[in-house]
């Protein structure tokens, strides 16, 4: 057992953190959207087909809002295929994931779906096949009043009152060769630039996001963030970053590592976006939109293999990875990365939703079911809000192959004042357990408090077969003292400790 100390002083305070932080990622891929959220003849389908049981899965993970058509679908995507009377939409070749897009789930329905699923939508136009008339005519469409041409047609599908979407993502992941109408930096930034401009015009209300690097993987990494900010700086609001891990191949100590290297990504894209500020003498600060994150196993070449050697089907089921405990400690300390910029990570979406790369898993015309990384999500979805606090941990490191110095021990700490309750997230990267006292400054509490543990004594195990493998336990910690919290802190598990807490005058 090694001892870990953790310090939080109330008048330290970071930023407070944006719900939108606790968002997730729809897309017109495999079975995320058909056979997910929309199976018409279900047993748990509603009037418009979509399944109640993965609506409730979705509230209680604390999903707040959802980034939606696309992904590499977006890229080949004209969203006036996919309103109007469903038996008129055509029937298309969809090539980004080489399926049959049948078109009966579109614009309308995924806002008819958000308003029953309790979620802000975020929206992505098509800047790979198409352009600024087809992105200004969805926002017409969307956003404004009855009266012109593209509004009056919302009105007559059905939808008298404008869907005010707030935030609007500029094209996806347009670096990577992959993507279909893939550009250089100077061209994806003069055409996004011209796009926001335009639909700003047109709705001064909107936030647009503007897409950085696909991954820091790409060759064009950091030059792509600069040269598209000095383009776009005047009209967007977020550049977007996209980052999957994989590489449990490597041991437990690597995988979980590369939660360090995203906190060091995020860093490095805000320190662009400042460079770019300075060089252009604004006043305005560019935040950023996680718009894509999560774990990811099977090797990209592996997924595109299974997509060329595949018919043209309808929802064609792939990737739909299985996630172990092992995932969830990776996965959790990735979200709490994230709270630990919230002061410019001000939204991120979770890929996917459901079935790829997911915590939420249907079984066409069955069930629906949970992975282990549902669990943190959803704990940092509801307990995570409020103050980010500027907290201090002495606990021993570990260094990787690539010689980056790793804490055993991975911690946020969160002041919610509303609820005179500091919550903390934990996540032990040692297969040891932690002795850990934390030391409040200017706090004092109750009695005890609560202790959520998501442990499993195989960190490969999964929720496939048994769906109640792996979960989380919930217990109490008795205080001898009303500013020190001692507890133990179990191998390789996420934790969250919950406490009443009373400042100091």
């Amino acid at each position: 057992m090694y001892k870990a100390e953790l310090i939080i002083n109330k008048d330290f305070r970071k930023a407070e953190i944006n719900p939108l932080l606790y968002g997730s990622f729809v897309e017109h891929m495999g079975r995320v959207v058909y056979s997910g959220i929309y199976e018409p003849g279900h047993q748990e389908a509603d009037e418009d087909g979509f399944r109640k049981d993965v609506i409730s899965k979705v509230k209680e993970m604390g999903v707040t809002c959802v980034r939606y058509p696309g992904g590499n679908f977006v890229s080949c995507y004209n969203w006036k295929d996919g309103v109007g009377k469903k038996e008129e939409r055509p029937r298309l070749r969809e090539i980004a994931w080489k399926s049959i897009e049948t078109n009966q789930f579109g614009t309308d329905e995924f806002m008819d779906w958000a308003k029953k699923a309790e979620i802000t939508p975020l929206f992505a136009v098509n800047l790979g096949t198409r352009g600024v008339e087809n992105a200004v005519s969805l926002l017409e469409y969307c956003n404004l009043p009855a009266g012109t041409r593209y509004s009056d047609w919302r009105c007559e599908n059905g939808h008298e009152d404008p869907y005010g979407i707030p935030i609007w993502c500029l094209g996806n992941e347009m670096d990577g060769i992959w993507q279909i109408g893939h550009k250089t930096p100077e061209d994806y930034g003069k055409l996004a630039g011209q796009t926001a401009h335009a639909m700003k015009s047109l709705d001064p209300n909107i936030k647009t996001v503007v897409c950085g690097s696909s991954s820091t993987d790409v060759a064009t990494y950091t030059e792509w963030e600069r040269i598209v900010l000095e383009y776009t700086y005047e009209f967007a609001d977020y550049i977007s970053l996209h980052q999957y891990y994989g590489g449990q191949e490597r041991g437990t100590d690597e995988f979980l590592s590369q939660s360090v290297e995203m906190e060091e990504y995020i860093q490095t894209v805000i320190g662009i976006c400042d460079t770019v500020r300075s060089k252009k003498r604004s006043d305005k600060k560019i935040d950023i939109c996680f718009d894509e994150w999560g774990v990811w196993e099977i090797p990209g070449g592996e997924v595109a293999d299974s997509v060329a050697a595949r018919d043209w089907e309808v929802a064609p089921a792939f990737s739909e990875q299985i996630y172990t405990m092992e995932d969830a400690l990776l996965f959790a300390s990735m979200l709490m990365a994230m709270i630990k910029n919230c002061e410019r990570v001000k939204a991120a979406c979770q890929s996917l939703l459901t079935n790829i790369s997911a915590a939420i898993m249907t079984e066409q015309g069955a069930g629906v079911w949970v992975q282990p990384i549902f669990y943190p999500f959803s704990h940092m979805a509801a307990y995570g809000r409020g103050v980010l606090m500027e907290s201090v941990l002495k606990a021993p490191s570990y260094r990787t192959k690539k010689n980056k110095e790793v804490p055993y021990l991975d911690q946020v700490a969160i002041l919610n004042e509303e609820a005179n309750e500091l919550v903390i997230f934990l996540v032990n990267r040692r297969n040891e357990s932690a002795e850990l006292n934390v030391n409040l400054q200017g706090f004092y509490m109750g009695h005890e408090a609560e202790h959520t543990v998501l442990f499993h004594n195989d960190i490969k195990a999964d929720n496939r077969c048994n769906h109640e493998n792996v979960m989380p336990l919930c217990g109490r910690i008795a205080l001898a003292e009303n500013t020190k919290i001692d507890c133990k802190i179990r191998p390789y598990s996420w934790n969250m400790i919950r406490v009443q807490v009373k400042q100091y005058e």
